[in-house]
């Protein structure tokens, strides 16, 4: 199996860039380094070909160990012919050689394997071949054997039937084809185990539609069903057609047999290949729903990750709760709790009055100019509340709703602890609500990408696959963003390209003991972390107004020489470099002889030069700010034809929730975001956009709002 030239096929690249990055991630690169400092190497190759080619690499290499299993277990059983040994080595899934090693696998006791024991295997060998002499009765009488307990005619075609109904189950050809089949003309049906129960999943009460039109969030929504005892599901195949087609692998022109090979050949199918097919295509449309719905949380997740930060304000958090109390805690411009509170403006205690003064209090002593509210329970009473604040008080604050998903999970778990000690989990939850506005990316990363509720079914799928799918996003975003490595915490430092949890907190225990760091150099001087991780990390690491102006930027310390070496030539010093050279790269007409004469990459010279443009720049820069509110809409303000500007909150297959400041999130169907057929919502939006939205509908009683961007 040559599995460069198939992953290559497969993402329509050059064999030779596969090569190439096969052999830096065999050698220890991250994908992050590979994508931003061998670019030169494979071509300029986007960190997500990368990942996919990493992905389909380990697959391959999975499957091929396989085949290296089958193929030696089928040769110590003395039956590996040349035929087999190609069609195992050509398979490209391991559900093609798991069908072709299925005859040879050692079996438990079958009816079949009882048979053969019984020295059937003879009679069912006879059958199968072409006779005009004699019937499958007289053939069947030199089989009778009381001894091994052949007592009659019967039994012995019944046992013969049984080794031919097993014999056609272990065809790969023919299960390949009823696979297929099946995939092509079946159908997924689920029934309501209880038509009168009432459930979300009433839509699949009675639901019957083909496997090929079988979209990925209906597969999850009715494996859910199934799993929590609502609904009964089953895969519908075309069985005459299947049933045919095996009779015409095995039935000869022989009107002695023809009878008996039919019966063999249903039973083979509704015993021994019905269910396991079944089986097959429920995993198949499993996995690719799966991995269509870890793909949309991925792309959520990098969207939410990648906000912009809002800098410069005192920020007020605001937890909402009713009866354990609104928990408050207020940062300063650097992320640094001040003061923490609690109030009870909800019910029961419906304390409005003090806990509207106790807030004035703090915004007039802190000059809070912004307050994150988390949107959980008790988030629309809280926020009636601020709005009235901010009416009585007259001061320019803004408040923004936030996503408070993991905010629990953060604020009880160990690494919250540790960060705040003397705070309690409600205070703690409330300085996440906080942080997370004035830098998402450094406070989402510590928690669970799983639980920072971007996706759906997310609880449903593979785990590990989820897991490792969302850490590689995290990863991505994290290196593209750059770290500073005197503020950084430990949680954002493992996501680093080349640092692992024990290097992360290695980094922060020298800093906490040395002092901030002075160079990046000095990062070789952190216990185990050696010149491979240094290699890896050190153009992610960002060190503000340290000894060398290139530790603040993207530049690779392998690619010092050459920057500096460029900047003389261009006329600039290192001072230059401090406040940005904006009309560097206006300075070079020709790149390409440019780099010659530098010897480096063309590549590599466009991103120094980019990066001296605007040192350490920030890509988050690009995307839309948030709204910032000083008022609420409530649902009974909302009317049918109004036009609203709104935050896209999740972005789901059949549509995208957008916020727009009414607490409860409006849905925008697939089939009102565009004017022209969209084969997934991500082809429009994506989290985090700021759209323009015409209310359709509003449901109050179900507190369902119907949005659309058609006709605006």
């Amino acid at each position: 199996m040559d599995i460069s030239k198939i992953i290559a096929s497969e993402l329509n690249i050059r064999v030779s860039q596969v090569e190439v990055v096969i052999k830096l991630i065999d050698e220890g690169n991250t994908i992050p380094f590979i994508a931003r400092y061998r670019k030169e190497m494979h071509g300029g190759l986007s960190d997500e070909v990368l990942r996919d080619l990493d992905e389909r690499l380990t697959y391959l290499r999975n499957l091929q160990e396989r085949k290296d299993s089958v193929l030696g277990s089928i040769e110590e059983q003395g039956k590996l012919t040349d035929e087999l040994k190609k069609a195992i080595e050509d398979a490209l899934t391991l559900v093609a050689v798991e069908d072709l090693y299925r005859p040879y696998k050692q079996k438990r006791r079958t009816r079949a394997t009882i048979a053969k024991e019984k020295g059937l295997e003879g009679l069912a060998e006879w059958l199968l071949t072409e006779h005009k002499d004699h019937s499958a009765e007289e053939e069947a009488k030199k089989y009778l054997d009381t001894e091994k307990g052949v007592n009659s005619i019967e039994e012995a075609i019944e046992g013969a039937k049984d080794i031919i109904a097993e014999d056609i189950s272990d065809d790969a050809e023919i299960r390949k084809h009823i696979r297929e089949l099946t995939g092509r003309s079946g159908a997924l049906k689920s029934e309501a185990k209880d038509k009168e129960a009432g459930s979300v999943y009433e839509m699949y009460y009675d639901f019957n539609d083909s496997i090929e039109k079988m979209t990925g969030y209906r597969i999850l929504a009715i494996n859910r069903g199934e799993k929590e005892k609502l609904l009964n599901v089953k895969v519908t195949a075309p069985e005459d057609e299947i049933i045919r087609y095996i009779e015409s692998r095995v039935i000869k022109a022989n009107d002695q047999t023809a009878q008996i090979l039919r019966e063999a050949c249903e039973d083979s199918y509704k015993r021994l290949i019905k269910e396991s097919i079944e089986r097959d295509i429920r995993n198949e449309l499993t996995e690719k729903a799966e991995d269509g719905a870890i793909d949309v949380f991925g792309k959520n997740l990098a969207q939410l990750l990648m906000q912009p930060p809002i800098t410069g304000f005192v920020v007020l958090g605001w937890d909402p709760a009713f009866r354990t109390g609104c928990k408050l805690s207020v940062i300063d411009e650097t992320g640094k709790v001040l003061d923490t509170k609690v109030i009870y403006p909800t019910a029961p205690q419906n304390k409005v009055e003090e806990s509207k003064k106790a807030v004035k209090e703090l915004i007039k002593k802190y000059n809070i100019r912004l307050i994150s509210l988390g949107n959980g329970t008790a988030s629309r009473e809280s926020e009636q509340i601020i709005t009235e604040i901010i009416h009585e008080m007259g001061e320019p604050v803004k408040y923004i709703i936030t996503n408070e998903a993991g905010a629990s999970v953060y604020s009880a778990s160990k690494l919250a602890t540790e960060e705040f000690p003397d705070l309690d989990v409600g205070q703690r939850s409330a300085t996440s609500i906080a942080r997370r506005v004035q830098d998402p990316l450094a406070e989402l990363v510590k928690i669970d990408p799983k639980s920072i509720g971007v996706g759906q079914y997310q609880h449903d799928m593979n785990q590990k696959k989820l897991g490792e799918a969302l850490g590689a996003v995290v990863e991505d975003c994290v290196n593209k963003v750059g770290v500073d490595l005197n503020t950084a915490s430990a949680s954002l430092l493992e996501y680093v390209s080349g640092i692992n949890k024990t290097l992360a907190k290695n980094i922060v225990v020298y800093r906490e003991s040395n002092g901030s760091f002075a160079n990046r150099k000095e990062l070789l001087k952190v216990p185990k972390l050696g010149p491979k991780a240094y290699e890896q990390c050190a153009g992610f690491m960002r060190i503000m107004n340290g000894t060398d102006p290139l530790d603040a930027t993207s530049v690779h310390p392998e690619s010092y020489e050459v920057t500096r070496k460029l900047m003389a030539k261009l006329g600039y010093s290192a001072d230059d470099l401090r406040g940005g050279i904006p009309d560097i790269t206006k300075n070079v007409k020709n790149t390409a002889a440019l780099a010659e004469e530098l010897s480096v990459g063309e590549m590599t010279l466009k991103d120094i030069l980019k990066e001296l443009e605007k040192p350490g720049r920030d890509p988050r820069e690009d995307a839309p700010g948030p709204i910032l509110r000083s008022d609420v809409l409530n649902m009974e303000d909302l009317k049918p034809g109004m036009i609203l500007k709104g935050t896209v909150r999740n972005v789901i297959d059949f549509g995208a929730f957008v916020d727009i400041g009414v607490h409860q999130d409006g849905l925008i169907h697939i089939s009102q975001m565009a004017d022209r057929y969209i084969k997934h919502p991500l082809e429009v939006v994506s989290v985090g956009d700021i759209v323009e939205v015409k209310v359709l509908e509003v449901d109050p009683e179900k507190k369902r709002i119907s949005l659309t961007m058609k006709g605006i």
